[in-house]
């Protein structure tokens, strides 16, 4: 399975909240914006964000601070978000019919072009404009669409054979939200997101919140 290097990966976290602060810096039409203007906006560090601006291969001027345009370029450039991307959503239940409903994603070149489903009351119909499609032409139709990646929200059991069908229709990229560890090759990229895992971050972070205030 393909990896981003660990330690860029934070950084890459980070640079869509940037990017939403330097898009209204541009909307105040600003010029240039800062590294401490960024950092005290997000309660950062001013040298983390110059440090993970520098990934993107942009350079600040002293005193000044970044191009604005030039900024919001140069990250998009390094995301891939200045180019589209076919994707195919697997599984549009409420979980994904709600990402497809998330409009932000075409405003980042990902482009939702098609919906896969078992439930015969779904197929044939739509969800926020995109088709629902039989999971029984899944491969066809992917090839058909040129589609790149697959965001799979499909149940759980479910997981590893449907991978398999996206990887013979040449899916190259996975968008994973089961909770299954899926097997690939290693030229295959694949992003797992596991909501659990973020929701106990979160009650943890309330806990040791509600802990400081009591004492």
């Amino acid at each position: 399975m393909a990896k981003l290097k660990v330690s860029f990966a934070p950084s890459v976290r980070r640079l869509p909240s940037y990017l939403h602060i330097i898009r209204q810096a541009q909307r105040n039409r600003d010029y240039y914006i800062s590294g401490t203007v960024i950092a005290q906006e997000l309660n950062l560090e001013p040298i983390q964000v110059r440090k993970d601006l520098a990934i993107t291969g942009i350079v600040g001027k002293p005193k000044k601070g970044y191009p604005v345009d030039d900024l919001i370029a140069a990250i998009e450039r390094y995301l891939g978000w200045n180019n589209f991307h076919n994707a195919a959503l697997i599984g549009a239940g409420n979980l994904g019919s709600a990402l497809i409903g998330y409009q932000e994603f075409q405003l980042h070149g990902l482009r939702i072009v098609a919906a896969f489903d078992t439930d015969p009351a779904k197929i044939a119909g739509k969800v926020h404009g995109v088709d629902i499609f039989s999971m029984d032409i899944l491969e066809d139709k992917l090839r058909e669409l040129a589609v790149e990646i697959a965001i799979l929200t499909v149940p759980s059991p479910f997981a590893q054979a449907t991978t398999e069908a996206l990887l013979r229709a040449g899916v190259t990229a996975i968008w994973n939200f089961t909770n299954v560890k899926l097997k690939v090759s290693d030229d295959i990229v694949v992003q797992r997101e596991d909501l659990s895992s973020g929701y106990a971050l979160l009650s943890v972070m309330m806990q040791t919140k509600e802990r400081a205030a009591a004492k």
